[in-house]
């Protein structure tokens, strides 16, 4: 199965909370998908960790009033 996100795409977790970069697509030893590594920022720190396919969806920016 094809994964939904690639590096570079924009998510963010379907709970809601900041817009975050895909920065890799993991496998575990024997090479199956596991996840995907994202990065954001939290004020000036750089925060990253790995979430599964099911807990993310694209990020829709908020619309300008």
């Amino acid at each position: 199965m094809a994964q939904k996100f690639k590096p570079g795409d924009i998510v963010q977790l379907k709970s809601g909370g900041p817009s975050m970069t895909v920065s890799e697509v993991a496998t575990n030893y024997k090479g199956n998908f596991t996840g995907y590594q994202c990065e954001w920022f939290k004020g000036a720190s750089k925060e990253s960790a790995h979430f599964t396919e099911e807990t993310l969806q694209a990020y829709v920016a908020p619309k300008k009033a």
